[in-house]
C-alpha cells in the first residue's frame, strides 16, 4: 500500500479542503494518507467520512508546533482521540498564540514599509481555516503585490531568518509530546533537522516520543541515512510524508508515498489496521 503520513487542509495552511484532499489522494493512487494539520484535528471528520466513500484510509493526526531555543520544532500525533481533552487543549492553546504571532509579524512587515494588515491575512485564509499560519501571509502579500509567488513570499520577507519572522513559541517541545501522549497518539517528530538530534533527541525520547519523520522528498539520501541510524539508536520507528500544502508548493499528491514494509514498525507501534 501507498501512504502518505504528512498533508495539510484548508484547517490549517493548505490549499485544498478535507473532501478535495481524499479525492487528490485516490486519484494520486494512495491507499492511506494521515490529515497532519498544524495543531488541530479539526478536518479530520469530514476526511474520513468522504474517505469511507472511495476506500481510503485516513489517519487521525496533527502536527503540534513547539519552539526550543528560538526554532521551531514540530511533532507529529497519529492516532489521537478526538474525544480527549487532550486533543481541545492542543487546539486551544494555538489559536489564539497564532492570531498574537500573526499580528506582531504584520507590524515588523509594516515597520519594513510593507503594507498588509491582518485583515488581508484572514482574508487571504479564506472562510474553511481554522488556524492562522504563514503561508496565509504570503498569499496576502503575493495578492497586494509585495511578492510574485509564495515561495517568494518566504524567500524575500518572512522565512525564518528574515526580521518579520515571530516564532510561534507554544511552550517546548517536550510538552507537544506529551499533549500527544496524552491524547493516545504516537508522537512523531517532524522533518528533524540533522542538527539538533544530538542535543535535543535525547530529552524528547524521555518525554515519549516514538518515532522519526525519516522519509520524505525533500531529504538527501545522506539526510536519510543520519535519520535512518537515529531511530535505530535509539529505538524509535520510522515514518514519511510529503508535507502537501498546495500545487505551488508540492508535487501532485501521490507523486510520492511510503511503503507498507517502510511503516511496518510504525504500524504496530500505532496499532492501526491492516
Amino acid at each position: 500500500m501507498r501512504h502518505d503520513l504528512h498533508i495539510h487542509t484548508t484547517a490549517s495552511d493548505g490549499v485544498l479542503s478535507p473532501e478535495q484532499i481524499v479525492q487528490n489522494a485516490v486519484a494520486g493512487g494512495l491507499h492511506v494518507i494521515a490529515i497532519t494539520d498544524h495543531d488541530t484535528t479539526n478536518a479530520v471528520p469530514a476526511a474520513q467520512a468522504e474517505a469511507a466513500k472511495v476506500g481510503l484510509q485516513v489517519i487521525v493526526g496533527a502536527e503540534v508546533s513547539s519552539t526550543w531555543q528560538g526554532r521551531e520544532i514540530h511533532v507529529l500525533g497519529y492516532g489521537l482521540d478526538l474525544e480527549s481533552a487532550a486533543v481541545r487543549d492542543i487546539d486551544v492553546r494555538a489559536r489564539q498564540r497564532r492570531i498574537d504571532r500573526m499580528e506582531e509579524m504584520v507590524v515588523n512587515l509594516r515597520g519594513q514599509e510593507i503594507s498588509v494588515s491582518m485583515d488581508d491575512v484572514v482574508q487571504a485564509a479564506g472562510p474553511d481555516h481554522h488556524m492562522i499560519g504563514r503561508p496565509h501571509l504570503a498569499a496576502a502579500l503575493v495578492e497586494l503585490g509585495h511578492a510574485s509567488s509564495v515561495t517568494d513570499a518566504f524567500d524575500r520577507w518572512i522565512a525564518n531568518h528574515h526580521p518579520a519572522f515571530v516564532p510561534t513559541e507554544l511552550g517546548g517541545p517536550e510538552e507537544a509530546v506529551e499533549l500527544i501522549r496524552d491524547a493516545g497518539g504516537t508522537a512523531v517528530w517532524a522533518h528533524p533537522p540533522t542538527d539538533t538530534l544530538e542535543a535535543l533527541l535525547p530529552d524528547l525520547v524521555a518525554a515519549g516520543l516514538r518515532g522519526l519523520e525519516v522519509y520524505r522528498p525533500a531529504n538527501s539520501g545522506r539526510t536519510t541515512r543520519v535519520l535512518q541510524a537515529a531511530a535505530t539508536e535509539h529505538g524509535l520507528v520510522v515514518t514519511g510524508g510529503s508535507d502537501w500544502h498546495n500545487p505551488e508548493r508540492n508535487q501532485p499528491m501521490g507523486s510520492f508515498w511510503v511503503t507498507s514494509g517502510q511503516l511496518r514498525d510504525f504500524r504496530t507501534e500505532s496499532q492501526l489496521p491492516d
